[in-house]
Formats: C-alpha cells, structure tokens, sequence
C-alpha cells in the first residue's frame, strides 16, 4: 500500500495547492505522511455525517472540496463541532486533505464535472487562468448542447441528473426560451455575471444566487436587446458533488498505474445543509383576485415539470 505521502503528492499534481485562490485554506488537515493508505472516501464537506462514514467505512483518508477551517481557528477542542471532526479523524487514524479552489479552476475540475452529468460539450473556460498557455484551466466553463433545448426542459435535466436536495432548481426567465450555450459554474457563481454576460450564452447554471444580483443580471441582458439570460440556480452541494466522482475517477486511474490497488468510493451522503422545502400556497398578488382560485404551485418546480 503507497504512504499517505505518496498519495498526497498525486493529488498534488492533479490540483497543485499553489493554484489555490490566496484566500483559500487547501491541503493536507491532519495525517501522518508515513501513513499507510488502502481505502479512500471523497466528500464535498468534512462534517460529522461524513467523518463518521469514513469510519464505518475503514478509510485511511477522506478528500472533501470544502475546507475544514477556511479562517483559521485557536483551538480543536472536542467541544466545538470542528474539533470534533479532527479528534474523530486522529483518533481512527484517519487524514483528511482538502481541494478547493485549485480543483474548480483545474483541467479537468469541478464545473467539467457539472457539464459532463448535465451532458454539455465544453467548448471554454469561463474565466480562463492567464497562466494556462494551453487555455484549459479556469474558472467556469463556456458549453454547448448537441440540440437546442427549452430553458424549462434544460431545467428538468439538472432535476434528474443532479443529486436531489430541498431546493431543486430554481429557473428566472422564459421557460420556453430555447437553449443553445450554457455557462456552468460549480459552487457560488453570482461574481460571475459580467463574464457570463460577455460569453453571450443563453443560460447560466450555478449556485447561491442572491435576489439582487440576479434580478440585475436578468434586466442588463434584457435591455442590452440580447437574448434574455436565463438563470438556473441549484443547491450549492449538488453543484459540486459530481466532482467527487470525477476526482475518484482520476485517484483510481492513479492506483491502477502506480500498482497501489487502492480502494476509492464516493460518498453518496446528502450534506446539503437544507432539508425541506415549503412552497407558498398563496395566489400571487399580481394576479390574485378576491373570488380567484388560482394559486401557486404546490412544489417548487411543478410548474416547471422537473423531477426534483
């Protein structure tokens, strides 16, 4: 079985921590390099659910895309929630290494992933990394259909091929519009809408849109006379847990090569921090009148006809 060392220096070269945004904490939490490592879970967070996966699990070493401690921290004391997580991990003897934003931006990373379970064809990063002479790498990526599809059945692929959450896909704008190019971007993507609005595409896909920042995005492209975005907002998590699989893809290609029979799995544990959904039963105001019986649809993509 390779050492913990080695197996880090993998990761390494498929999202090398120098790529990391300044403000990131990614990297190896807890460990020891001279660790032996035979079975490998990947996560999107490193909270208690998953650690105690791990464990059930006999993992020598849990790879989440979301850091432990993003701002530091004066203590891992069993008490805080966090420190429980670390004194859990030491205490099976299980490490934990984290790829953040150094596996959004890398060639093949996270919003690859988000294209490739919806089924576009990348055609460009949506922010390029200036350091890429190849132009491969970046933030987001620029996607293309094989056909055109209605904003409402686009939406209705992200319900079904995305992993389900309380929150399903919120859409903002024509339902029947046609789609033909796509931005996605795994995560929070609502900094990128003068990119997004540069690239010309029909839709943007992403997560954690905010009321303000998207009812603007929605007007510029309007009264710029281009084709109306449409914007599909999933749950944060479901966003970026097809990365999971695809890194787990990568870490067992890695083991066949080196002759390390390393056993990878994917946690299929939903840590969406939201777990249920409650849509208004309450006509829209607009429309409403005293005697109406019109009323708002019972779930949150009815009338969307998505799945989710």
């Amino acid at each position: 079985m390779p050492r913990l060392s080695e197996v880090i220096a993998a990761l390494d070269a498929l999202w090398p921590p120098e790529r990391a945004e300044g403000w990131d904490a990614v990297g190896t939490v807890c460990g020891d390099p001279d660790q032996e490592i035979g079975r490998v879970l990947f996560a999107v967070d490193p909270v208690r659910e998953i650690v105690e996966e791990a464990v059930k699990l006999g993992a020598d070493l849990l790879v989440t895309h979301h850091p432990l401690y993003l701002r530091g921290t004066t203590t891992v004391a069993a008490s805080t929630f966090k420190g429980r997580v670390v004194h859990t991990l030491i205490k099976h003897d299980i490490a934990l290494h984290v790829a953040h934003t150094n596996a959004d931006t890398a060639d093949p990373g996270v919003s690859d992933a988000l294209a490739g379970a919806l089924d576009l064809r990348v055609v460009r990063p949506l922010v390029p990394d200036p350091a890429d002479p190849a132009g491969r790498r970046g933030l987001g990526r620029v996607c293309e259909l094989d056909h055109p599809l209605t904003v409402r059945e686009l939406a209705a692929r992200a319900a079904e091929r995305l992993p389900a959450t309380a929150q399903g896909i919120r859409v903002a704008g024509d339902p029947e519009a046609l789609v033909r190019t796509v931005a996605v971007s795994g995560g929070s993507g609502d900094s990128l809408f003068d990119d997004v609005r540069a690239a010309g595409v029909d839709a943007f896909l992403t997560a954690d849109l905010r009321h303000h920042p998207a009812s603007e995005a929605v007007a510029r492209t309007t009264e710029a006379a281009h084709t109306p975005l449409a914007l599909l907002d999933a749950a944060h998590w479901a966003t970026e847990w097809p990365w999971c699989e695809l890194a787990a893809a990568q870490l067992d290609e890695i083991s066949d090569r080196e002759g390390w029979d390393l056993r990878v799995h994917v946690s299929k544990t939903v840590t969406d921090p939201w777990t249920a959904h409650a849509a208004s039963a309450h006509p829209s105001p607009a429309t409403a009148l005293p005697t109406s019986a019109s009323r708002a649809p019972s779930s949150a993509t009815e009338s969307l006809g998505a799945p989710n």
